[in-house]
């Protein structure tokens, strides 16, 4: 899963002021159009940096190093009104008039802020309580940036000091949230209340707000200037932060929690069903319904358990499928007994993965990467591993969750690593902001459907670099495929249909080998982020169904290498996008 917090093109387009016109701009002649449209990206590229100032930090671009975007109601209701004004001035551009190029970054462009218009019907920012980087969490966004003087650590104060006024504002949006009907399920907000306070509870000392100061390095700053940022970001914690997370607890404790509602799916806030019938579009990428989705999930989940079944043969297991899950579960072999030795292990893997890269693909990302732990205050209420993207100065990072070692199966390892790290996330993430002669959105925009389609899809080709050699491997993998084929069908099931959090449980504990602390966590996950867990499946077979077509149609002319060239060049598209360019690339081939 790639939990790169950095904003997505759709938050950076309703941002834009605007911008470069000239009266040439319904001109047929190409190049004029062309030089005004390239204009108009450059520029909202560069206003959207300056409305998003923490991804800027992020991408290595320190203008705005002391800003954070409000998430006040007056702030949010003003980017939607620009979002649609940026729309209409848009679309005075018309992509008959552009360069094949320019067309692609249209059609990308447009598609974003059809979304973006479109999700402003939906009040997001009520619904936000989840425990996984939830308001509670942005100290973890400090840990993904560069810090390469002592000016950086005093801008991330200055930041800090701003966020206690977003968590207060928070404060009131859920209040509003509640008395609107707009609030998450009961088990969900009590997670958050948890970690807060937690957090509130602990040693200033140990308040995770104040580790990106107590781990600087001495080689960018000056012992006593260390010693004046600790003490400043304790001042800051007791006097603003912590102050500001008390009451919000409190509110969660004693109004919000008390009166919010037990079930458990979208359709049960306002306008629910439609909001997801929208998050299932805008997730894929494609028009696919929620019934439509929950139908091939289905299907999915009965092929992947008949290729189980020849494993369990394979290996001779004297008994039934639920007894071999079992045995999956709870044979020590299958565990190590401390956080060391399973981080070692993910360290190896990633090392065995990367000289196996050449024997499929001809285009290799420059970026490095490094696996790095899950924060210990998160690492219980989350998933197993997760990816964040390199920028400026910082390389990629795998993230895996040594918490309980003991729930963490060895035979994870090898799919875990193809997914997060090679040839998965940090491969297709690297290769698209290492693009040359594109605009610069192009190079970090991110559809989920394409991102975690290619991810899944990087999981099968562990097969073609024999990393699932050992049967137990390979169930494994199989186990992760059942995996996101079963999310298409809880997690329409929780929020379209009538399903309670126990089917969804029930349905990955009959067949999937994943522990019950996993099963519970993703089955919280989807639970409070609706839709965004069937891009993975869609875009994989999106992406197996595009490959077997050029296999079939290419013959002899077909090569692995060339397919997936073809398929990561252009960045992040949607799936209609890459389905009609490899297509193109099929009858050029022949």
């Amino acid at each position: 899963m790639k939990n790169n917090k950095a904003l997505t093109l759709i938050i950076i387009i309703t941002c834009i002021n605007l911008l470069l016109w000239t009266t040439s701009k319904n001109t047929k002649d190409g190049s004029v159009v062309d030089i005004d449209f390239e204009n108009y990206l450059a520029a909202s590229w560069e206003s959207g940096l300056a409305d998003s100032p923490i991804y800027a930090t992020m991408l290595g671009d320190k203008r705005f190093n002391k800003e954070i975007v409000s998430n006040s109601a007056d702030e949010i209701e003003k980017r939607k009104l620009e979002a649609i004004d940026s729309y209409a001035e848009f679309k005075a551009f018309n992509i008959e008039d552009l360069s094949e190029g320019n067309k692609l970054n249209y059609m990308i462009l447009d598609q974003d802020f059809r979304h973006a218009v479109e999700s402003n019907k939906y009040p997001s920012h009520f619904m936000n309580l989840n425990q996984r980087g939830g308001i509670q969490s942005f100290y973890e966004t400090g840990s993904r940036m560069v810090f390469s003087s002592y000016q950086d650590y005093k801008d991330w104060l200055i930041r800090l000091n701003k966020y206690s006024s977003n968590v207060k504002n928070a404060n009131d949006n859920y209040k509003k949230g509640l008395e609107l009907g707009y609030t998450q399920p009961k088990h969900i907000t009590t997670y958050v209340l948890e970690q807060i306070e937690s957090m509130v509870a602990a040693e200033i000392s140990n308040n995770p707000y104040l580790k990106v100061f107590k781990e600087a390095s001495l080689e960018v700053i000056t012992e006593e200037q260390k010693n004046e940022l600790v003490l400043e970001a304790k001042e800051l914690i007791e006097n603003s932060l912590n102050p500001a997370y008390s009451d919000l607890a409190k509110f969660l404790r004693n109004e919000y929690i008390p009166n919010s509602r037990n079930s458990i799916g979208l359709k049960d806030v306002p306008n629910g069903s439609e909001w997801y019938e929208y998050l299932a579009r805008y997730h894929t990428t494609t028009n696919l319904t929620p019934d439509e989705i929950h139908e091939i999930g289905l299907k999915e989940i009965k092929r992947i358990r008949s290729e189980m079944e020849e494993i369990i043969a394979s290996v001779k297991w004297d008994g039934d499928f639920n007894s071999f899950l079992n045995f999956l579960r709870t044979d020590k072999r299958f565990y190590y007994d401390n956080a060391e030795d399973l981080f070692d292990a993910y360290l190896i893997m990633s090392k065995k993965i990367d000289p196996l890269l050449p024997m499929i693909f001809k285009d290799f990302q420059k970026a490095p990467y490094g696996v790095t732990e899950i924060p210990m205050e998160s690492a219980p209420y989350t998933t197993t591993a997760y990816y964040n993207s390199p920028s400026k100065g910082r390389p990629g990072y795998y993230y895996v969750n040594l918490y309980k070692p003991e729930s963490r199966p060895k035979y994870e390892i090898p799919v875990l690593s193809v997914h997060e790290a090679v040839p998965g996330h940090h491969f297709q993430i690297s290769i698209a902001q290492e693009m040359e002669n594109v605009p610069e959105f192009r190079k970090h925009q991110s559809f989920t459907s394409f991102v975690e389609g290619w991810a899944l899809y990087s999981e099968e080709l562990g097969e073609h670099m024999g990393l699932y050699d050992d049967p137990y491997d390979k169930f494994g993998q199989l186990t992760y495929d059942m995996w996101r084929a079963i999310r298409l069908v809880v997690d329409t099931g929780m929020h379209y249909k009538d399903w309670t959090r126990d089917d969804a449980i029930n349905l990955f504990v009959n067949n999937t080998a994943k522990s019950i602390l996993d099963i519970e966590n993703e089955v919280d996950r989807y639970i409070a982020w609706p839709g965004q867990a069937l891009a993975y499946k869609i875009g994989q077979l999106k992406i197996l169904e595009l490959r077997t077509k050029a296999e079939t149609e290419l013959g002899e002319k077909y090569d692995i290498k060339d397919f997936h060239y073809e398929v990561l060049k252009r960045g992040s598209v949607p799936l209609s996008v890459l389905e009609t360019y490899i297509n193109e690339w099929i009858e050029s081939e022949k």
